[in-house]
């Protein structure tokens, strides 16, 4: 939970409604996501670790930071097995 990440370089990432929209700009792949896709996405800045970003979500959700934690390794695993995120540098 220590690690910490940001948007891929070539991603545009543009909220819409209660979701939002992601486009891989390199293969004009083209994404939705959810509301918690969403609130985790807009919080990465690649400053925060992903502990920060999941209490940031808990206090959002008013949820327990524990039950994100669960939850995130695998929304992390499949947005940067897709290019979304990146570790930050």
């Amino acid at each position: 939970m220590d690690a910490v990440y940001r948007l891929g370089d070539d991603v545009s990432f543009e909220p819409v409604g209660e979701g939002a929209v992601i486009l891989l700009l390199g293969s004009g792949q083209l994404y939705s996501c959810n509301d918690t896709s969403l609130s985790f996405l807009q919080h990465l800045d690649g400053v925060r670790s992903v502990e920060a970003v999941a209490q940031r979500m808990a206090d959002e959700f008013e949820i327990e930071a524990a039950t994100l934690a669960d939850d995130l390794p695998e929304l992390i695993a499949g947005l940067v097995a897709e290019g979304i995120i990146v570790h930050a540098a």
